[in-house]
């Protein structure tokens, strides 16, 4: 008996761990720091009633989560063509596909719900919008079909910090809009050099990739361009008046390193770079940091 109620309670502990494999938590938890700069842009440079953070936080994490439950299920099949991710719980039968989209769906229809209800209308439409973009557009559209999809794909993922801002205005106003344009261009360089890494997983799963579709030369390029139209896009919290001096600074040395990184990557002989990679992930934390830090 003992025996047994311990292989069964190893059981459970397994596929509690592979579903939350699946909601891919890292995802989730930089979505709500995101949310949390919109929060405090949108609340004028202060944080808002508790209540409010926990019931963004709480539904946005779980719509995020449960988009992440769906990414995994319609791309299971992909998955198990590629050593990055043959290991994930679905493309290696850990779990049952109907279990995962049983859960899934309710889990972001309710969180929608649940957010129109306890925040507002127009941060679940906008967090909804978001959720569509991920798994509609890039997951089940794109993806297999286009290039393109890392740019369309980069729009989803830039939703958050709007998210935050409507969550306390009710709107979407300029500081909002400048946030998911900072956001939309930032993800190009960071998620074109994981796919540079990554190039010879998405071609053996017929993932037309730019890396895969274009040439690592063409990809490069790109990494370098959008890392330039970084600069102006990162000076605009200071012009529109959203952060001070401080910030200015701030901006212009980190998006001038990001793209001599950039540059230097472009003119060597590398066929990716995984400390462009890393600087990607510490660039938009030190910007939105400098940026919370110094605001006016």
């Amino acid at each position: 008996m003992t025996v047994r109620v311990l292989q069964q309670g190893m059981a459970i502990k397994s596929a509690v761990s592979d579903y939350i494999s699946l909601a891919k938590p890292g995802i989730v938890g930089l979505t709500l720091v995101a949310a949390l700069t919109g929060i405090y842009f949108g609340n004028n440079t202060v944080l808002p009633d508790w209540s409010l953070i926990f019931w963004t936080f709480l539904t946005l994490g779980l719509a995020t989560a449960g988009s992440c439950m769906l990414n995994n299920y319609h791309d299971r099949d992909i998955d198990g063509l590629m050593r990055r991710t043959k290991s994930r719980p679905l493309a290696a039968d850990k779990i049952e596909s109907r279990q995962v989209l049983a859960i899934a769906l309710p889990m972001v229809v309710g969180s929608l719900a649940l957010m129109a209800w306890t925040v507002n209308p127009l941060t679940a439409l906008v967090t909804g919008a978001g959720v569509f973009g991920y798994v509609v557009v890039y997951t089940m559209w794109t993806k297999r079909t286009t290039p393109w999809a890392n740019q369309l794909g980069g729009i989803a993922g830039a939703v958050p910090p709007m998210v935050g801002y409507a969550a306390v205005t009710g709107d979407l106003a300029a500081p909002a809009w400048i946030l998911f344009f900072i956001m939309v261009v930032w993800q190009q360089p960071h998620a074109l050099s994981l796919a540079l890494k990554y190039r010879e997983d998405y071609a053996r799963a017929n993932v037309p990739v730019i890396p895969v579709a274009k040439g690592v030369k063409p990809t490069k390029q790109r990494i370098a361009i959008y890392c330039l139209l970084l600069i102006p896009l990162s000076v605009l919290p200071y012009v529109y008046g959203m952060a001070g001096t401080v910030y200015l600074a701030a901006a212009v040395i980190l998006s001038l390193m990001f793209l001599a990184k950039a540059v230097r990557f472009l003119r060597s002989d590398k066929d990716c770079d995984m400390r462009l990679f890393a600087f990607s992930i510490i660039y938009l934390i030190l910007l939105f940091g400098a940026m919370v830090v110094d605001s006016v």
